[in-house]
């Protein structure tokens, strides 16, 4: 791998590590920046979540205090669920073709995008008007994590949405919950990738180790930088990413 390759990862898994910590969407500077090094789609999908895994799980240890069980839901189900969801997100991709992916891949990382940019509001707005039994969440969970080990931009927002459908939640309680499931799916999903060979590994080196140091330099950040700030930059810089790609898969 060539000095300026190398430095591209450096700076995405730097950039992204800082992200994820302050107000997430890392996989959006991730994948781009594999792609961009010359990476197949798969493959810089696959790397990415291999070289962000480490920072969800010490995101996870950090929230084990604070897990709480979802309206009755048992924690080991809702486990059990993500998991599952991630095997099947991951084999699903080891059995999607480069081409399909990447007609397929800027249409996620547009959903993704305004996951991000609306999810929270238009949850707020749902959770005045609609109620579903824990039965929905569950099936709501199923597809989440099967999302998240295909692809995953903008899950953890996504189940916070779905979670909050109800009734009232403790915010606290469900961000630990969100992580440690998110955690789960890609945890299985990367072992997959691992077995299955489509990760790239001098490449996933590179960005996991410069996404641990972004990790550490994020938290300090979003303790000085406004929130709305930076999940500003996330969506602008997403919605930039998401617009190229479509100009790669089509143009």
């Amino acid at each position: 791998m060539d000095l300026d390759a190398t430095l591209i990862l450096l700076g995405a898994g730097l950039l992204a590590g800082a992200m994820n910590a302050a107000a997430g969407g890392g996989s959006f500077i991730t994948i781009p920046a594999m792609v961009f090094v010359g990476l197949p789609s798969i493959a810089a999908n696959a790397s990415s979540t291999v070289a962000l895994l480490p920072g969800t799980l010490a995101s996870a240890w950090a929230w084990r205090r604070d897990y709480r069980a979802l309206h009755g839901i048992p924690f080991r189900i809702m486990l059990l669920i993500s998991f599952l969801g991630g095997l099947a997100g991951a084999l699903l991709l080891l059995a999607t073709t480069s081409r399909a992916f990447d007609r397929l891949l800027p249409w996620l990382m547009l959903v993704g995008t305004l996951a991000f940019a609306f999810g929270r509001p238009l949850g707020a707005a749902l959770r005045q008007r609609v109620r579903i039994g824990r039965g929905a969440v569950l099936g709501a969970q199923v597809l989440l994590s099967v999302y998240a080990g295909y692809f995953g931009g903008g899950v953890g927002i996504m189940m916070l949405a779905a979670w909050g459908l109800l009734g009232d939640l403790d915010i606290k309680a469900m961000s630990a919950l969100r992580t440690i499931l998110v955690s789960a799916a890609n945890f299985v999903a990367v072992l997959c990738f691992a077995l299955a060979g489509p990760v790239h590994w001098p490449a996933t080196g590179i960005m996991l180790v410069a996404a641990i140091i972004g990790g550490y330099l994020g938290a300090i950040l979003a303790s000085r930088m406004p929130a709305p700030v930076l999940r500003g930059f996330v969506i602008v810089f997403s919605a930039a990413m998401t617009a190229a790609f479509f100009w790669r898969a089509w143009a």
